[in-house]
């Protein structure tokens, strides 16, 4: 038996037209905001990836025919979009003006072990803003709140956009005696926490020297639930250092500009524990997680990075930007009837065939919708009305043609509305009209 290998997705025609569907609603939003696409090779150098990448994640390629020795991999398979837009504004920033605002929705590949919502190939949905020298902190908010439009607009109702600062997180752990080569360990290790038992979680942070009081404080911070204005006060009043100062008073600007930009605050939670699992974040990070699909884990996140461009250029290219990981999201909303997925075809219209005579004038029928930008598709088989009926309904069609030699000499056709049956005897205009309205 044929399969597909595993954790490669594919989804099956009503699946594949609904997870369109979505992708064109997100583009919708990112281009409101004057977002431009930007489309770069699957494959990078090694060399690239390596920058900001773990190799245990990327796939090398290499030609299974090449010659002795060629199988050494220069080239892989991104495993993100952000690396590779990170060489692209270094290699074009001649040619590229400023802020630089592009959205990239493509496949990545990575080396996952293939299990329930996480696969080898999945899409992202990315938007960064990239700036040189400075980028001011109110296009954090701005990313955040496309983001949080860009729920609304698929029909997620229920969600939380978890909200930190790096500075914040990284001032604090320092302040606990943990030596500069730690501090991302750390992290790192804080980032699971939700994933290791709070036993487990104590031991690691005490393996990093951190004493059982300061263990105690951090993991206070993961049970706390505060609201945003309770945890403001909460962080202001136990600060310690410059640069955990700093992480609370960016922390803050943000959700001011949060609440500019019309982000009702109930869709905004401080994590002041959040701190994304890669390394070139430097500021703002962020999670969105879904209120009745935690299962899921965080389904966009992303945020600011000042040194990300670097590894490639000698100037300075702070940026911020999320990412979208659609491959995870769309099959459970799908599942769930958040999404529908009730068509097989992209189609509005179905002319059958009556007479294979006529085929010439179905055709014609079928380009005047089409200019009225109406999609239509004729039924080309030889079948008899039943089962082109069928076919029909199977698919998902919203109207269906039927008309034979008697309608065409009167410029007339019968349009059948395939939700409750209902036939109307009209013109072809006409037909346009209660199409484009229905």
């Amino acid at each position: 038996m044929l399969t597909n290998i595993s954790g490669f997705p594919e989804f099956l025609p009503k699946e594949q037209i609904a997870f369109n569907k979505v992708i064109e609603k997100i583009k919708e939003q990112f281009e409101l905001y004057g977002f431009i696409p930007l489309d770069t090779p699957a494959v990078e150098r090694v060399a690239t990836l390596l920058a900001k990448g773990n190799d245990s994640e990327i796939y090398g390629l290499h030609r299974l025919a090449g010659d002795e020795g060629a199988k050494e991999k220069a080239l892989a398979l991104r495993f993100d979009l952000t690396v590779p837009l990170a060489r692209y504004v270094a290699q074009h920033y001649g040619q590229i003006t400023f802020p630089y605002r592009r959205y990239h929705i493509a496949p990545v590949w990575r080396g996952e072990r293939p299990q329930a919502g996480r696969y080898r190939q999945f899409y992202q949905c990315d938007i960064d803003v990239v700036s040189v020298g400075e980028l001011p902190l109110i296009y954090d908010a701005e990313t955040l709140s496309i983001i949080y439009n860009v729920f609304k607009a698929i029909g997620v109702e229920r969600f939380i956009i978890k909200i930190n600062n790096r500075f914040l997180l990284t001032g604090m752990i320092k302040s606990f005696g943990v030596l500069e080569s730690s501090v991302d360990l750390v992290m790192r290790t804080i980032d699971k926490a939700e994933k290791i038992s709070k036993d487990a979680l104590d031991n690691e942070l005490r393996n990093y020297g951190i004493s059982q009081i300061n263990t105690e404080v951090l993991s206070g911070l993961i049970a706390k639930r505060l609201t945003n204005k309770e945890w403001i006060e909460y962080l202001e009043s136990i600060g310690s250092n410059e640069e955990f100062f700093k992480g609370v008073e960016e922390l803050k600007k943000v959700m001011k500009f949060l609440k500019d930009f019309g982000v009702q605050d109930q869709y905004i939670q401080i994590d002041p524990t959040l701190a994304r699992g890669l390394n070139y974040y430097t500021g703002t990070v962020s999670e969105t997680r879904l209120v009745d699909f935690p299962e899921l884990g965080s389904v966009c996140g992303g945020g600011r990075y000042e040194n990300l461009v670097g590894s490639f250029s000698n100037k300075r290219f702070p940026g911020v930007g999320f990412s979208i990981g659609v491959s995870r999201l769309i099959p459970k909303l799908i599942e769930f009837g958040v999404i529908h997925a009730n068509q097989e075809t992209t189609a509005t219209v179905l002319v059958s065939v009556q007479d294979p005579a006529l085929v010439p004038f179905y055709i014609k029928i079928a380009k005047t919708f089409r200019i009225k930008g109406v999609n239509t598709e004729i039924y080309l088989s030889k079948a008899s009305l039943a089962v082109q009926m069928k076919y029909a309904d199977k698919k998902g069609f919203k109207f269906i043609i039927i008309a034979n030699q008697l309608e065409l000499e009167k410029q007339q056709i019968i349009l059948k509305r395939l939700s409750d049956g209902k036939q109307t005897l009209v013109t072809i205009n006409q037909a346009i009209e209660i199409i484009k309205g229905a």
